[in-house]
């Protein structure tokens, strides 16, 4: 069995390629992912904040989460969650982001 780094580290390459439908980046970049946490039994708990609370797209979102991460063969489920805290904010995004977007 792998070590939980690297399955982590598969976890998140995953997740970069779930594009946000609105902003066309993906979530990672966009600094949207606060927790990732895999227990024993392949259970995967994603934790996301995003830009927008209550953002319509949610239910979307989190479908296109769980098909991602459900790619990495050590993960057997997974939950994702929305989160209000901490607060997701422009600081969050990575500079590929930024530039992508527009902002500073």
């Amino acid at each position: 069995m792998r070590d939980a780094a690297n399955i982590k580290e598969d976890i998140i390459k995953e997740l970069a390629t779930v594009v946000d439908p609105e902003l066309g980046v993906d979530v990672v970049n966009m600094g949207f992912v606060e927790t990732i946490d895999l227990d024993e039994d392949g259970i995967c708990l994603i934790e996301l904040t995003l830009e927008i609370l209550g953002c319509p797209l949610t239910g979307q979102l989190a479908q296109m989460v769980k098909q991602a991460v459900m790619r990495v063969p050590e993960v057997k489920n997974v939950d994702v969650e929305f989160i209000t805290h901490p607060r997701w904010t422009r600081d969050r995004m990575s500079l590929a982001a930024k530039l992508a977007l527009g902002v500073s």
